[in-house]
């Protein structure tokens, strides 16, 4: 009995050596869904600020700079993407918004606890300011709060826009 409890205390001992602490936190980091990141590019995309000038500096649908593009590009096509090729590349463009809305949103729901509005609400701030927190008033608070009610109104299914033939009687 006692060389039966001794194997099994070794066991567990080298289990927890072959597998640390930091396997376990990462078996639980939250992964965004395909679902949740196209729906977090499309609320980015509609709440884009539209400055009405041409040639304004910010480049596509998602209204980006190229200094960020520059990065962005790199980081998710392992390439420079120019201004103009994102500009005019609507397919090119979201796959790089996808790529980095995908990996800040896969941040912000590890980071709150897999709660989906708050990190929605994180990568807002983030995308307008850099910064996770700090997006409570004034432009980039209103920026956040129309981000997150884009995001919110494609959660709901689509409402049928079949109606019954004859009214119920009472």
């Amino acid at each position: 009995m006692r060389l039966l409890l001794s194997g099994a205390i070794l066991s567990f001992g080298l289990s927890c050596v072959v597998f640390p602490a930091s396997t376990f936190a990462q078996a639980q980091q939250s992964s965004a869904s395909e679902a949740q990141v196209n729906r977090m590019v499309e609320a980015l995309r509609l709440a884009a600020p539209k400055t009405g000038t041409a040639n304004d500096g910010y480049y596509s649908e998602w209204q980006v700079k190229p200094e960020t593009l520059k990065g962005w590009s790199k980081t998710c096509l392992k390439k420079e993407v120019t201004p103009t090729e994102f500009e005019n590349n609507s397919g090119l463009a979201r796959q790089v918004v996808s790529c980095i809305a995908r990996r800040e949103l896969n941040n912000q729901l590890t980071a709150t606890g897999s709660n989906e509005t708050a990190a929605v609400r994180g990568v807002a701030c983030w995308w307008m300011t850099g910064n996770y927190t700090g997006c409570n008033s004034g432009f980039t608070g209103d920026y956040v709060k129309k981000v997150a009610g884009y995001y919110q109104q494609q959660r709901k299914p689509a409402s049928s826009t079949t109606k019954p033939a004859t009214s119920p009687s009472s």
